[in-house]
């Protein structure tokens, strides 16, 4: 003889639907928060990871105002050409007087901090997407240990790029 299977009930596939629903929505949400922030920090991360053929040398910060940061700008790298200006995002990572190793972004006079720092810095969005993740992760798909660690490699993440710069 067969058991037979128990009855479900419409509370329990309604119960089912739900959850269903609150996965995929938490879900969609943790996923758009960390391509968000890969995506706010390709624009600058791509130049420094790819620097391979392009403009590489040092600035000397000058003067900062509204936002920017400017120098005369020293080649490093074959192909490069000295400059007068170059400007740079200020940022806590920029600090008037000193001397910054730069990839020039293509076709233009901007500049982004290149080398292990530079590198670091330009993946703290990633890092901030993650610690907000981890809070949907955790709370939204009860995943506690991937929680975790996407907030514990955001964490490391922006520490080693504070103590860098």
């Amino acid at each position: 003889m067969i058991p037979a299977m128990p009855a479900v009930t419409s509370s329990q596939s309604a119960f089912a639907a739900l959850r269903f629903g609150r996965l995929a929505a938490m879900g969609t949400v943790a996923g758009l928060i960390l391509v968000a922030g890969v995506w706010a920090s390709w624009g600058t991360a791509q130049h420094v990871m790819l620097g391979k053929g392009r403009e590489q040398g040092t600035m000397v910060v000058r003067t900062c105002s509204d936002g920017r940061c400017s120098g005369p700008y020293t080649p490093v790298s074959a192909g490069s050409r000295a400059r007068a200006r170059v400007t740079i995002d200020q940022s806590v990572a920029v600090k008037k007087g000193r001397t910054y190793t730069v990839t020039v972004k293509p076709g233009s006079d901007d500049v982004v901090r290149s080398g292990p720092a530079g590198l670091l810095y330009s993946w703290v969005p990633l890092a901030g997407a993650l610690l907000l993740a981890s809070v949907v992760v955790a709370g939204g798909l009860r995943l506690t240990r991937a929680a975790w660690a996407m907030a514990g490699t955001g964490v490391a993440l922006l520490t080693v790029t504070f103590l860098l710069l």
